[in-house]
């Protein structure tokens, strides 16, 4: 849920742990599907109050990526950048 629309007393005690945002993401992805299913059936206003909640959920995430400290370890993914950074690198002519 947005920031938002949380009470102020309540705002910054909320526990945002990996799991949470998962969850999110999960709903995310099937927020998207009924919202993509009721469309193709031409049914456009029931996919409103779908897209209202993807919209406060994407809001909320956005909202703790930009709260979370700029020096996080870096996610798996940051394996391949390692892994060529080691590597020479090859010009064009199969030449180091």
């Amino acid at each position: 849920m947005s920031i938002v629309f949380v009470p102020r007393k309540l705002r910054g005690k909320a526990k945002i742990n990996q799991e949470t945002i998962q969850r999110l993401l999960d709903e995310n992805d099937q927020l998207i599907r009924c919202i993509t299913e009721y469309m193709q059936k031409g049914r456009a206003v029931e996919c409103v109050q779908y897209q209202q909640i993807l919209h406060r959920n994407i809001v909320y995430l956005a909202t703790i990526a930009d709260a979370s400290p700029d020096d996080m370890p870096p996610s798996s993914n940051s394996t391949s950048t390692e892994t060529s950074a080691s590597t020479p690198a090859v010009n064009g002519h199969g030449q180091i």
